[in-house]
């Protein structure tokens, strides 16, 4: 077993001022019936347009990562926006869609053209990046200046999930499995999320060629299944698996991390992972 320090990807403060600059409207956001790879797509009662990189609402960048995309150096985007309300969630900050983004996308490119060599990719985080229907044509460009592609999701959107990877357009993707199915609710907040993220998960599993990690965070009032989570990721073919421990930094107001003996349980689950037998198996702790 692997144990590292930080548990959770999360944007630092002042990482959101990187490029800022306004941007007034939501063209990022979420559109029912629309395709999601930056080609032609429809929407329901509106025109047919071209999506690109310049329609995403970014809330942050930050330059230089080793721990977004394992074993890799990688400017990492946090998009604006996620559907659904975790307790722990460690950028409750960009969480609403309708706050417009602050970073242009010209910023990402300026610092990619500065980087050539040093940077091995880009991950898209958020939020929930797969919320935005321009992120394929931001991962598409991301590729055509030669770099590789990260992805976090957490799964609300199987669909446009699938049809990124099976446009080719990510190399990575860390997943989070935030619960069994039937515990989901409690944790994502709404509901049908279980269905949603366990889908997602078969279907990066269903492409091989695409590295992957499957995330499980753990904090003092969840469920307590983390357990079953993992063996049922183990069943189904995840081979590389994290176990994070929930931190109080970036979480909404009341949130709390910590109670007596919580460590000692923690440690003694990610034991009980590691005997899974993953290929790989990451535990990162809350100190």
């Amino acid at each position: 077993m692997r144990t590292v320090s930080s548990s959770a990807r999360s944007l630092p403060r002042g990482a959101a001022d990187v490029g800022a600059r306004p941007h007034g409207d939501e063209a990022g956001a979420t559109r029912e019936g629309t395709l999601s790879l930056g080609v032609p797509g429809l929407a329901r009662g509106r025109d047919v347009r071209e999506w690109t990189p310049d329609d995403l609402q970014i809330a942050g960048l930050v330059p230089m990562s080793s721990v977004d995309w394992p074993g890799k150096f990688a400017a990492s985007l946090f998009l604006q926006g996620c559907p659904w309300a975790c307790p722990y969630c460690h950028n409750s900050a960009i969480i609403d869609p309708r706050i417009p983004g602050v970073v242009a996308w010209s910023a990402l490119e300026d610092l990619l053209a500065r980087r050539r060599g040093l940077l091995d990719g880009v991950v898209f985080s958020g939020g929930e990046a797969t919320r935005q229907v321009a992120l394929g044509a931001g991962m598409a460009r991301v590729r055509e200046l030669g770099f590789g592609v990260g992805l976090h999701t957490a799964g609300p959107y199987p669909r446009r999930l699938a049809e990124l990877l099976g446009a080719g357009l990510v190399d990575w993707v860390g997943i989070d499995v935030k619960a069994t199915r039937g515990n989901y609710e409690a944790v994502a907040g709404r509901a049908g999320s279980g269905e949603r993220a366990w889908e997602s998960l078969g279907i990066v599993l269903a492409h091989p060629e695409v590295d992957h990690e499957a995330r499980l965070t753990v904090y003092p009032d969840g469920p307590g299944d983390g357990f079953e989570v993992a063996a049922r990721a183990r069943e189904m073919g995840v081979r590389s698996f994290a176990l994070q421990q929930a931190r109080d930094f970036g979480t909404p107001e009341g949130f709390d991390a910590s109670r007596g003996g919580w460590d000692d349980q923690v440690r003694a689950l990610a034991a009980d992972i590691e005997s899974l037998n993953f290929d790989s198996f990451v535990f990162r702790g809350g100190s």
